[in-house]
């Protein structure tokens, strides 16, 4: 699995005109499921999510995760960052899970960081939606796991 993250002063996901979700500081992960990926992947990514250290400490160094700072969490899923860019002008996407795999470890993903975080926010899976953020840094960072 892979989650793009962003540290944001403030984010949000909208369907239309509807706003599906809405975070002030914390982080927006955008979420994507490939091939073989299974629930120990999708895990072992939110732990690496919850716990990455990219918020300031009173000494201003990357020393602090969303969890200690009590942030706001934005999940988001985007097929694309499954894309191979290796070859030719257009991307594969044959690295991304099928769409109802890809849904069913989003889904996992989502209520096991319910679980976990207090804060989560979602966009909507498979629906063309707008993102908007503040970046805070700008910091981003590509996390990836291997099932």
């Amino acid at each position: 699995m892979i989650a793009l993250i962003q540290r944001v002063k403030r984010a949000d996901v909208r369907v239309g005109e509807r706003v599906t979700g809405a975070i002030d500081a914390g982080l927006l992960a955008l979420v994507c499921a490939e091939r073989d990926d299974n629930e120990a992947a999708a895990d072992k990514l939110l732990a690496k999510v919850l716990s990455y250290r990219v918020f300031s400490d009173t000494a201003g160094k990357m020393n602090l995760s969303v969890q200690s700072t009590g942030g706001g969490l934005l999940l988001v899923s985007q097929f694309t960052l499954a894309a191979d860019t290796n070859s030719g002008l257009r991307p594969s996407f044959t690295p991304a899970a099928p769409p109802d795999e890809g849904k069913r470890l989003f889904d996992y993903f989502v209520q096991q960081a319910r679980a976990k975080h207090p804060i989560v926010e979602t966009g909507e899976f498979g629906a063309e939606m707008q993102v908007s953020l503040v970046n805070d840094g700008p910091v981003t960072f590509w996390l990836q796991v291997r099932p």
